[in-house]
């Protein structure tokens, strides 16, 4: 009973945040007072993926990665991450004079992984070896909140654009956060995972693997960041939460098959 409520925990999940979303949007709508827009668009612009995080999260094995530390990669992975970012990508634009949408993808994708590493070394101090479908799943939350943040962003800048628009800041929460599980949320998974994956049990395929894994998720990026069409989207979606379930299944074996052998039992972080 307990494996089949944290199964469904996601749609619960995402429901009431839709409900509060629409009791937000409602009542700013209602009583035209700007004071409700930041509350509708954090809500607008955390509700899926957070959904999507409690999803992936149901699906790591028996082993579940303690709130805290989701909140921790959430907030931090997401703060840090689209600050260090922007920075780079603003130091290059001023040097080079341009941004090449692969050098947003590398810097961007590199940026996401900061917290995940950070805290790796911590547990790894603290407990030993962890397992790949954890960091997975911390991944998955750093790419959450960076994903968050940045739709919030895009969302505010549609309300100034647009001299006050709500339609057009909805449309905004709309396509941002419905796509949000297909972009830094997936990416951020795979390399995050793929990190610990060589970690927990390093070799020279594993290395390659890891290098393979970020070349994919910038390629990725790349390519959503380059193309317009609403197909190509559809596409990349697939692909990259295909790739990060085919990868949650392969950690959840590869967990299940070492533990209580060399890798040692899982612990809380």
């Amino acid at each position: 009973m307990r494996d089949r409520s944290r199964r469904w925990a996601w749609l619960g999940v995402l429901v009431t945040g839709l409900i509060l979303y629409v009791i937000v949007l409602r009542t700013l709508v209602h009583t035209q007072n700007p004071n409700f827009v930041p509350a509708l668009i954090l809500l607008g612009a955390t509700v899926v993926p957070l959904a999507f995080l409690t999803f992936a999260q149901a699906r790591t094995g028996r082993w579940e990665v303690p709130a805290s530390s989701l909140v921790t990669a959430a907030f931090f992975g997401g703060v840090i991450g689209i600050v260090v970012a922007g920075t780079l990508e603003y130091n290059t634009l001023r040097g080079l004079g341009v941004l090449p949408m692969v050098l947003v993808a590398i810097i961007e994708e590199s940026a996401k992984l900061i917290v995940p590493v950070i805290l790796l070394f911590w547990i790894l101090s603290r407990h030993g070896r962890r397992l790949p479908s954890d960091g997975l799943i911390i991944g998955v939350a750093s790419g959450m909140g960076f994903a968050a943040l940045e739709t919030m962003g895009y969302a505010f800048t549609a309300l100034l654009s647009s001299n006050g628009n709500i339609g057009s800041v909805e449309q905004t929460l709309f396509v941002r956060g419905l796509t949000s599980p297909a972009g830094h949320t997936a990416w951020t998974g795979l390399t995050a995972g793929a990190l610990w994956a060589l970690i927990a049990s390093p070799s020279g395929k594993r290395v390659i693997q890891f290098a393979l894994t970020f070349v994919g998720a910038v390629i990725l990026h790349t390519c959503w960041d380059t193309f317009t069409n609403l197909w190509a989207y559809i596409i990349l979606g697939l692909i990259s939460v295909g790739w990060l379930f085919i990868e949650l299944a392969r950690y959840r074996a590869f967990g299940e098959h070492t533990l209580g052998g060399r890798f040692g039992q899982a612990v809380p972080v």
